[in-house]
């Protein structure tokens, strides 16, 4: 029945999408695009029933289903920790069955067992070599979301491993400390593989991040989150087919690390926790139960320059965050978990009093900024994210792989200006994402970004009407991705191509 809506709805929206400014050539980039006639689609000759239509194709994401509460039966598992060994790394996507639902085997996905991935973990200077494995049945891709890596290394859609190949990407980590992630990018495939299991962490680690008072002791006081929305048949498997959404797969049952119910003990100490949001199109606020506030040290590609405190953090899909929770305060039998907006218990917290430590946060913890050569640059690249379902757009084009929307310089830094454009119905966050490089927020509809995004970002949450300039350099060459990370907004060709000469 959802199927039905939404192939009426983005049959809808198709007869009624406004063009934007089509994506030029290296001469054209510089065209100034007018953005004061975009605030809305023309629906005056629309009937209540088509516009009823409408309202409920964007329904499943402004009332998205509620998730489950997690009932704390089961103690969180980690990934487990893989090292460059001769500076290699080997990573094999695999299928598998993994017990979920106790007594119950699911056919799932993952990298180097039967779901999920294991944590990579990398120095900036290091050289090292993924050989990369594809054992599925299916074609795949590798590609490391937010690692500044060569273009024929990224694993976009042009990069295929066939079921059974092997290859090789050498590279040297040139990146600050980070939490970084990886998973597949087959055109067509990726949301389905994702959605099957096949997601995995890279920490990257420096001479600040190694010398920095912080919370570092892996599965003791700094713990990777993987947070997933799924939704299960009735005899607990994977259909992604049967529970598909061209405007994003939202799922009823919550998985973190790949785990329903999940539990996490921690020390009466401050704990260091690193999350990610790595559902195909879920967005996320996450809070305390207690209201208590905590401090966020970094964004998807680095610390910030000092610890902000807040009381909750959003997360679209792609982004991730680190955050402090002190939980010295609290005592043995407190109840405290990390909740959603909608107060869904997504992690309780079990205390353990015999663990404990006397760390204070460092005030200054990293040297981003951005300069005022970056701030009055002009804007050299405008994107016009529109539309719902499989009539999404860039700039009025759907992907092409044989087509280059844009062409930039190594080393240069030039100014993006991405705007969302409403449709009639108010339109969608888009996490806008950018393959290769981490770029800076230089404004948000021309103010200031808050202080907890004022850090080196991939991924960057794009609302409607909204207009978000970003400083963005390639420090390397190839062809690389930019696209909405909602899944299947992406698979619907909300995605396009820069070229790094």
């Amino acid at each position: 029945m959802i199927n039905s809506k939404l192939l009426v709805t983005t049959l809808l929206v198709g007869t009624v999408l406004i063009g934007g400014c089509s994506v030029g050539s290296s001469e054209s980039e510089h065209e100034t695009m007018n953005h004061s006639n975009m605030a809305g689609m023309d629906h005056s000759n629309m009937s209540q029933e088509e516009m009823m239509n409408m309202e409920n194709g964007h329904a499943s994401h402004t009332n998205p289903l509620p998730l489950n509460d997690s009932t704390g039966e089961n103690e969180l598992p980690l990934p487990p920790l893989l090292q460059p060994n001769n500076g290699v790394v080997d990573i094999i996507a695999q299928q598998g069955k993994t017990e979920i639902f106790e007594g119950v085997e699911t056919e799932t996905y993952g990298y180097n067992g039967s779901f999920l991935g294991p944590v990579i973990t990398v120095n900036e200077g290091e050289t090292v070599t993924f050989r990369t494995n594809n054992k599925l049945s299916e074609p795949t891709t590798f590609h490391w979301h937010g690692v500044e890596i060569p273009g024929e290394g990224d694993g976009g859609p042009h990069h295929i491993l066939k079921p059974g190949a092997t290859e090789e990407v050498k590279f040297t980590v040139k990146q600050g400390a980070s939490t970084l992630w990886f998973h597949p990018h087959p055109e067509g495939a990726t949301a389905e593989q994702v959605y099957k299991g096949l997601a995995g962490l890279i920490y990257v680690e420096d001479d600040n991040s190694k010398n920095l008072a912080i919370p570092n002791e892996y599965g003791k006081n700094d713990f990777p989150l993987v947070f997933q929305d799924r939704q299960f048949t009735e005899d607990k498997q994977f259909d992604y087919q049967a529970v598909l959404n061209e405007d994003g797969t939202i799922g009823d049952t919550l998985l973190v690390n790949g785990t329903l119910n999940p539990k996490l003990t921690v020390g009466k100490e401050k704990v260091r926790l690193r999350l990610l949001n790595g559902s195909n199109a879920r967005n996320y606020i996450f809070k305390l139960n207690t209201g208590d506030k905590f401090q966020q040290i970094a964004t998807d590609g680095g610390f910030l320059n000092k610890p902000t405190i807040m009381s909750e953090i959003s997360l679209t899909p792609g982004e991730r965050a680190e955050i402090i929770v002190d939980f010295s305060k609290y005592e043995a039998k407190s109840n405290i978990a990390l909740v959603n907006e909608e107060d869904t218990i997504l992690l309780p917290f079990q205390l353990d009093e015999h663990r404990t430590n006397s760390i204070k946060i460092p005030e200054s913890l990293n040297d981003y900024g951005i300069t005022e050569e970056e701030k009055m640059l002009p804007v050299t690249k405008k994107l016009e994210l529109f539309g719902m379902g499989t009539m999404v757009s860039i700039n009025d084009k759907q992907f092409d792989m044989n087509r280059i929307d844009f062409t930039q310089k190594q080393g240069e830094t030039e100014i993006w200006e991405i705007y969302n454009k409403p449709d009639m119905m108010g339109g969608m966050t888009h996490p806008f994402h950018i393959h290769g490089t981490q770029f800076k927020i230089v404004s948000i509809d021309g103010k200031e970004p808050p202080a907890n995004l004022q850090g080196w970002k991939d991924t960057v949450s794009v609302e409607p009407d909204q207009t978000i300039k970003l400083a963005v350099k390639f420090n390397n060459k190839g062809i690389y991705m930019f696209h909405c990370h909602v899944l299947e907004h992406e698979e619907n060709g909300m995605m396009g191509q820069v070229e790094v000469k």
